[in-house]
C-alpha cells in the first residue's frame, strides 16, 4: 500500500505511463515524506528510473498527477518546471561529469548557469560542497584522474550545490565496491541530516535500501505494492517482497 500523509512534499497520485505497447507505470500513487529518505527498490528494469524522470518533469505522464508543494507539476508549462527544477538535485547513475571540465568546473555548473553568485562566492560554495562530501584540494582536476567511488562524490557535491530541497539518487552505489558503496550510503545519511533535504532513492540493491531508508516502497508491474519502514520490510510475508529481498530466482517475480 502506498503511504499517504500531510507531512508529504510530493504526492504521485494515478500515475499512468506507457512507451508503445509497453505499459510501464499503471495507476502508480506514492507520498514522499518532507525532510525523510524513501528508497523505490524493484527488479531492473521495473520503472523506476522512469519514475524518478516524471518526478523531475524531463517525462510527461499520460495520466494521473504529480504534487509538489501541493502544485500539480503536470499542469506546469515550460518556463515555471524550470523554476520548480531549481529545487531539485540529481545524482546520476554514471555521475554524469563532464570529461572536458575540471571537478571544481562541474560542481560550480550548476551555480554559473541559475545563480548571480560571483566567482569568489562560487569558489567558497564548491569547496564547501566537496568538503561536504569528503574531497578537498581537488578542484583542479580531471574525472578521469577520479576512481569510480570519487566520481559519484563529486557528482553528489554538484547535485547539492544549489541546497535543493529535493535530492534523486538513480541506482548510487551501482557499479562500486562495498567499502565505497558503504562511504556513498552514508553521504546520503549524512546530506540528509545536514542539509535537511527530501531524498529519494531508486535501487535494487537491497543492502543499501536497508542502510539509507526510512521508508522503503517496492515498485511491481507498474505499481507501488508495498510500503513501510525497513523493519517492516524485513518481517514481511508479502511473497514478492521476500522473493526480492531473499533474491531467489523461484516466486511470483518471473524472468523477462
Amino acid at each position: 500500500m502506498a503511504q499517504r500523509g500531510s507531512e508529504a512534499i510530493i504526492g504521485i497520485r494515478g500515475l499512468r505511463k506507457s512507451f508503445g505497447p509497453k505499459l510501464v507505470l499503471d495507476s502508480l500513487d506514492l507520498d514522499i515524506e518532507r525532510g525523510k529518505t524513501l528508497v523505490v527498490i524493484g527488479r531492473s528494469g521495473c520503472g523506476k528510473s522512469v519514475l524518478l524522470k516524471h518526478i523531475t518533469g524531463l517525462v510527461r505522464p499520460d495520466a494521473g498527477e504529480i504534487l509538489f508543494e501541493g502544485e500539480d507539476m503536470t499542469r506546469f508549462d515550460r518556463k515555471k518546471l524550470f523554476q520548480m527544477r531549481m529545487h531539485f538535485g540529481m545524482l546520476f547513475q554514471s555521475s554524469a561529469l563532464f570529461d572536458s571540465m575540471t571537478v571544481g568546473e562541474n560542481v560550480a555548473l550548476p551555480l554559473r548557469k541559475h545563480s548571480t553568485m560571483s566567482e569568489e562566492e562560487i569558489a567558497r560554495v564548491v569547496n564547501e560542497k566537496l568538503e561536504l562530501v569528503g574531497l578537498t584540494g581537488v578542484q583542479g582536476q580531471y574525472p578521469a584522474e577520479m576512481s569510480g567511488g570519487m566520481k559519484k562524490r563529486i557528482g553528489l557535491a554538484r547535485a547539492v550545490a544549489m541546497n535543493p530541497q529535493v535530492v534523486l539518487y538513480d541506482e548510487p552505489t551501482t557499479g562500486l565496491d562495498p567499502i565505497m558503496a558503504d562511504v556513498i550510503n552514508e553521504l546520503i545519511r549524512t546530506l540528509q541530516r545536514e542539509l535537511k533535504v527530501t531524498s529519494i532513492v531508486v535501487t535494487h540493491d537491497i543492502k543499501s535500501a536497508y542502510r539509507v531508508g526510512d521508508r522503503i516502497a517496492m515498485l511491481h508491474e507498474g505499481r507501488i505494492i508495498y510500503s513501510g519502514t525497513p523493519d517492516e520490510v524485513r518481517q514481511s510475508d508479502n511473497p514478492v517482497i521476500r522473493q526480492f529481498v531473499e533474491g531467489r530466482a523461484e516466486g511470483p517475480i518471473k524472468p523477462i
